[in-house]
């Protein structure tokens, strides 16, 4: 049965519909939401029991696929959709980070969220859209959630905000932020920028949370409409039954409860005898501290005959929460933090560069115990990435990878490549790093940056940032500025009444009620930032002051950095590739590649070097040594050459016909020098005077009507012992291309043949 309900709205100057009731009913929620003519399936699914852990677990996928915009997977062999883009498990992680602090603190139950991509327009960006089929679908699932929330993203143009620009507004932008949030604060940033200030990007983010109103409206007129959320003391299944707590689990709760406040009475009277009695300056000193508190507290409830398996739940439940409450409180009442750091404080910076002898760049930053070594490798245009989704296909030639060992925390697990997490920060950085990387025009160079992080202690992505900047000019890339960035963090209380950024937070300082907002920019503006937080939704004061707090911040680090190295070294590394780039007549490009490929693949067979060739002309010539790579320049430039009257080429003779002589000029283009022109008298046949292979001299006479370039040999003095050789011929004097006496009597009969005269000059 049919009992689809639509509801729709202008937004932004297209029309936003969302459906429900018709597909995905055995989901606790489903809905489409479309805008333009793009569409977004969202299901959310609760699971019936809840899982032992410590922590909510929240499944947000993000499925792209391939036929919403019309692609057919170009690999010949696997033509389904396989493991997830890294666009797609950016946006996942983008909408997770928006929709969890609204969860329940207490759950513990699976909630699974699904996006799939049904349709995409090439206009509307899914982004956008299937967070508004996240909220749409949380809305009304019954799961224990405090939206709905809504989303926006904004550009500027020509200093006009732009709301949900189209693909080719994005395109025109100085900065594309998305911004998440409840009707009256914000939740989650997103932002990539050219450089902008601090007060630019603090309007557009006041300005898009009041844009962002419009599903939010739309969603609670959808659960208005809808059947009521079930009510309290009822659990709602993955398929919809309701089932009755029973006594036997009210009579365990309450036996819970009891335990409960019996070990939070000795934490609220002994956390603050361990945790602040000193400054703990290092993770390891703060972990222990921890370690003790939860020994002591084990030890404790022991000692009130608790069993084991209850001591294990209340510390599992309680110490960590307590510690943030208490690190949070010292903050708010005393300013004070566990390491003895001022609020606004930076731990201590180190920046170096050139840190390896071989590679083309290298760069190691530390703040703190957080430590990221930075890797540059060049290539040349050929190793760019190519790309195919949901978006289209292209290539991208700077990349940066982030990697996250166990050991940089100080932990011992497997290593199974790189995670959402590692994907999500190599991401934010190369963001980060975009605007300053040079042109291909200008650096033709492949860019791929490998940061690795050595010790781990409070945004390690901000440290990325700072090596990758360190690499890049370490590795002679001319990237325009230097680029930094520092994660702000927040304290506050339950109704926010009472709030304090921090900079640079650590470890213990990321718990409830707080704020991971990483921004980072050269000393000029914001290139990139993130933020996401564990209360419900962020005021525009508090935001403003991160933003300022950040700027200071970075430009301290910015000048650590600037002392290691303050510009891009004015050479490459002796080990990194040479590339040579110049551009050719598009109409050309035909000549340089060959029938097949015969003629590129002759040039780099014999020079060793690699050769690319853009559609728009651009030819980057690549190699480790610079003779080779000038040779095949000469070679390709010789073969697009326009040939001009009056030029004068030495070539070899390529062939020979009864009324005139082919000589190459450059790789692959000859011209003729007729019979007449070879020498300054009368010749009969040009074979009598010239074989295929000599070496000669000639002069450009004329390009014809047709193209053809006719020489001629007349009037060169390099030709003069070639014709003198032909008068000694003549005179009967010996010549090595006259080897019988019957040979020189060609010439020497009567000597009435032409005589003297055909010397004259």
């Amino acid at each position: 049965m049919n009992n689809e309900q639509v509801f729709t709205m202008e937004w932004l100057g297209r029309t936003l519909t969302i459906k429900t009731g018709k597909v995905a009913k055995q989901a606790n929620a489903a809905v489409t939401v479309q805008y333009g003519d793009t569409v977004v399936l969202g299901t959310v699914v609760e699971s019936k029991e809840e899982r032992e852990t410590d922590y909510f677990p929240l499944m947000v996928d993000f499925e792209e696929r391939l036929y919403a915009a019309g692609i057919i997977k170009g690999s010949r062999w696997i033509k389904r959709e396989g493991r997830p883009t890294d666009d797609a498990i950016l946006s996942g992680r983008m909408i997770d980070r928006s929709i969890r602090p609204l969860f329940s603190n207490g759950s513990r139950k699976e909630v699974q969220v699904i996006l799939t991509i049904l349709s995409a327009d090439g206009k509307n960006d899914h982004d956008i859209v299937a967070l508004v089929a996240a909220s749409a679908a949380l809305a009304i699932s019954g799961v224990d959630w405090a939206g709905p929330i809504g989303s926006v993203r904004v550009g500027r143009i020509n200093n006009e905000l732009v709301f949900n620009p189209t693909y080719e507004e994005r395109e025109q932008s100085d900065f594309d932020i998305i911004v998440a949030g409840t009707a009256e604060k914000t939740i989650m940033i997103e932002a990539g920028a050219k450089e902008v200030k601090e007060d630019d990007v603090f309007k557009a983010i006041v300005a898009g949370q009041k844009e962002l109103q419009g599903p939010i409206k739309l969603i609670k007129q959808m659960q208005n409409s809808l059947s009521s959320i079930s009510p309290s003391l009822i659990r709602r299944g993955a398929g919809g039954e309701v089932k009755l707590i029973s006594q036997d689990e009210i009579d365990a709760e309450e036996e819970k409860e009891k335990i409960f406040k019996i070990a939070a009475k000795w934490l609220d009277e002994n956390i603050n005898k361990t945790l602040f009695d000193k400054a703990y300056y290092t993770k390891g000193e703060r972990k222990a501290a921890v370690a003790a508190i939860k020994d002591g507290l084990d030890q404790y409830l022991f000692e009130q005959e608790i069993g084991k398996s209850h001591r294990a739940q209340a510390i599992k439940s309680l110490v960590e929460s307590t510690i943030d409450t208490k690190v949070t409180k010292a903050i708010l009442e005393n300013k004070q933090r566990v390491d003895g750091r001022k609020l606004d404080e930076i731990r201590q910076l180190s920046a170096e560069a050139s840190v390896l002898p071989r590679n083309h760049g290298s760069g190691l930053f530390s703040r703190g115990e957080t430590q990221v070594m930075s890797i540059i490798t060049l290539g040349p245009p050929g190793v760019e990435q190519s790309l195919e989704g949901i978006e289209g296909t292209g290539t991208k030639r700077f990349m940066h990878h982030y990697n996250f060992p166990p050991f940089s925390v100080g932990e011992a697990k497997f290593m199974r490549g790189p995670g959402r997490r590692d994907i999500g920060h190599g991401a934010l950085a190369e963001k980060a790093l975009q605007p300053v990387v040079p042109a291909k025009e200008e650096f033709p160079y492949t860019i791929r940056v490998v940061s690795e992080t050595l010790g781990s202690n409070g945004s390690s992505s901000m440290a990325s940032v700072c090596g990758a900047s360190l690499a890049l000019m370490d590795a002679g890339a001319p990237i325009k500025k230097a680029v930094a960035g520092i994660a702000m963090g927040l304290a506050s209380n339950d109704d926010m009444s009472q709030w304090e950024v921090l900079t640079d937070i650590q470890d213990l300082e990321d718990g409830k009620g707080g704020m991971d907002l990483k921004i980072a920019g050269t000393k000029d503006g914001i290139t990139a930032m993130q933020m996401d937080t564990k209360t419900n939704g962020l005021t525009d004061e508090i935001i403003k002051k991160a933003l300022t707090q950040g700027l200071k911040a970075r430009l301290e680090i910015l000048e650590v950095m600037d002392k290691a190295i303050s510009e891009p070294r004015p050479d490459l590394s002796p080990y990194a590739p040479r590339i040579t780039s110049f551009s050719i007549d598009t109409e050309r490009i035909r000549e340089v590649i060959g029938p097949g490929g015969k003629i590129i693949n002759e040039i780099i067979a014999a020079t060793g070097v690699s050769i690319d060739i853009d559609d728009d002309g651009l030819v980057c010539v690549c190699g480790t040594e610079a003779e080779k790579c000038e040779e095949a320049v000469m070679w390709i430039k010789n073969i697009v050459r326009e040939f001009k009257a009056g030029e004068v080429f030495t070539g070899k003779v390529v062939r020979i016909l009864d009324f005139g002589a082919f000589v190459e000029l450059t790789p692959g283009h000859d011209g003729m020098a007729h019979v007449s022109e070879l020498a300054p008298y009368r010749i009969e046949k040009p074979s009598d005077f010239l074989n295929e292979g000599d070496i000669v001299t000639v002069k450009i006479k004329e390009i014809d009507e047709k193209g053809r370039v006719n020489l001629t040999m007349k009037g060169l003095l390099e030709n003069e012992k070639l014709w003198k050789d032909e008068k000694g011929k003549s005179n009967g004097f010996a010549s090595p291309r006259f080897n019988n006496n019957s040979d020189r009597g060609r010439f020497n009969n009567g000597g009435n043949r032409g005589g003297n005269d055909r010397f004259r000059r």
